[in-house]
């Protein structure tokens, strides 16, 4: 088979790091003042959201001990 007398030139991946461009990135655009209130209220509608949905379920997950003897079924009396 024929074979490759150069070497295959992979310095430049680790040079990679190191590589500096005189080219800047355009600036950021700033985000208008409807923009940012649009966020606040989206996060505040997610975090009313998680809390609303722990208050509604924290008794379902509660564990309630019934009362010893004051209820108890037929079975469990013998009957």
């Amino acid at each position: 088979m024929f074979r490759r007398r150069e070497p295959v030139p992979f310095a430049f991946l680790a040079e990679a790091d190191r590589f500096r461009s005189n080219v800047t990135p355009p600036p950021r655009e700033r985000a208008s003042l409807g923009q940012i209130a649009g966020r606040w209220l989206m996060g505040l509608t997610i975090v009313a959201g998680l809390a609303g949905s722990l208050v509604l379920g924290m008794p379902a997950l509660s564990q309630d001990q019934p009362s010893a003897g004051a209820e108890q079924s037929q079975a469990s009396q013998g009957r």
